[in-house]
C-alpha cells in the first residue's frame, strides 16, 4: 500500500511537471512600463504603473483562459538568460530580490531603489507564476535613481 501511494505522488508530481510553462499567451499580448522609459532618470522611492494589452489580470492560483498576473525583474538578465533560465521559463520565476510578484492581482507599485542604475523588465506568469508560452514581457529597461 505504500508502495502504490508513492506512486501515486511521484506520477501526479509528474503530470505537473510537464504541464508547467504551457500556458498560451495570445499572438500580439504585451506587457510595458506605463510611466517609465529606457534612460529615465527618477527619484526614490520608484512608482512603477504596469501596462497589458491582449490579455487579462487575475490574481496568482486563479486558473482563467487569456489572464495572468505580474512579476518585476530587477537588476538581472532579460527572462531566460540568467543561469537558471529554462527552469524559469518551464517552473516558475522565484520569489525574491530580483523578483518581484504581484499575485495579488496589482498594476502598480511603489519600489524603494537605491541610487544609481537599475534594469527592470516586468513579465507576465500564469496561475503558478510560469511564464506564458509564448512569454509575455517587456523590453529591459534602465532607470537611474537620483
Amino acid at each position: 500500500m505504500l508502495f502504490r501511494t508513492l506512486a501515486l505522488s511521484i506520477s501526479l508530481a509528474t503530470a505537473s511537471l510537464l504541464s508547467a510553462g504551457e500556458t498560451p499567451a495570445p499572438e500580439g499580448a504585451s506587457v510595458y512600463f506605463v510611466n517609465l522609459a529606457d534612460g529615465d532618470r527618477v527619484s526614490a522611492p520608484v512608482t512603477v504603473v504596469f501596462g497589458l494589452t491582449g490579455m487579462g489580470v487575475a490574481p496568482a492560483g486563479t486558473e482563467k483562459d487569456m489572464t495572468g498576473h505580474h512579476h518585476i525583474l530587477v537588476d538581472r538578465p532579460p527572462l531566460g538568460d540568467g543561469p537558471d533560465g529554462a527552469e524559469e521559463l518551464d517552473y516558475g520565476l522565484p520569489a525574491d530580490d530580483n523578483h518581484i510578484h504581484f499575485g495579488g492581482g496589482q498594476t502598480e507599485v511603489t519600489l524603494d531603489l537605491a541610487p544609481g542604475d537599475h534594469t527592470l523588465q516586468l513579465v507576465l506568469g500564469d496561475h503558478n507564476h510560469v511564464p506564458h508560452d509564448p512569454p509575455v514581457t517587456s523590453d529591459v529597461i534602465t532607470i537611474t535613481v537620483e
